[in-house]
């Protein structure tokens, strides 16, 4: 290579270098922007993903500690002094509060914890399903047969997340009413679907054999 090349290609290198020098001193403060903005996120979501953990310990501590009181009646004063940190725990806590209410003599207020809980348009439909179907399925409902049914057969729709435990109450409401055969069909029906758990197959099989029905028959 000739000295003229040499000192072409070393003042085109020069040329480059000033050109990036240029560019860095005009744009790259986005570069140090953008590092921040990536170390700022990702800081803040492990803050917040380890808040929210600590959250949820927190409250399942305070929940474990309410019911350890020996009597229902301080179990529900404990389990009302605790504060949900989500809608989620909110419905759970709601739930268990209602429980021990049933439990301490107390099924009216259960009752009516429970149909708030259903009736709360905040929380995910699962939540206010089970809700619902706990205070169908309490004895101090003042529904009539009729209501329960109405309400039950709405929760066995295709696809509801509680249609076969509904499908159960429905058959227990064509037994009260004398309907035995319509109630081994149900119960039948229960067993031979797909979803169907351990549980509900044995209690389902049991209320046939009671029924003086044959398994698998329609």
């Amino acid at each position: 290579m000739s000295e003229t090349d040499s000192f072409i290609n070393e003042v085109t290198e020069e040329v480059r270098r000033d050109r990036l020098f240029r560019l860095m001193r005009r744009y790259g403060w986005i570069a140090v922007v953008v590092v921040l903005l990536l170390v700022g996120g990702t800081a803040y979501r492990e803050y917040t993903s380890a808040s929210k953990a600590a959250e949820a310990q927190a409250f399942g501590d305070a929940v474990v500690a309410a019911l350890e009181n020996n009597d229902p009646s301080g179990r529900v004063a404990a389990l009302e002094q605790v504060t949900p940190p989500t809608e989620d725990a909110s419905a759970m806590l709601s739930m268990l509060i209602s429980a021990e209410q049933g439990a301490a003599g107390n099924g009216e207020a259960a009752s009516e914890r429970l149909n708030a809980t259903a009736t709360r348009g905040a929380l995910p439909e699962i939540y206010r399903q089970i809700a619902s179907f706990k205070a169908l399925t309490r004895p101090e409902t003042p529904l009539s047969v009729d209501e329960r049914r109405v309400a039950f057969e709405e929760m066995a729709k295709p696809g509801a997340p509680l249609r076969l435990l509904a499908e159960e109450q429905l058959a227990l409401l064509d037994i009260e009413a004398g309907q035995t055969e319509a109630a081994k069909t149900r119960l039948n029906a229960i067993l031979g679907d797909a979803e169907v758990t351990a549980g509900l197959r044995r209690r389902a099989s049991q209320l046939i054999v009671s029924l003086g029905g044959e398994l698998g028959a329609s």
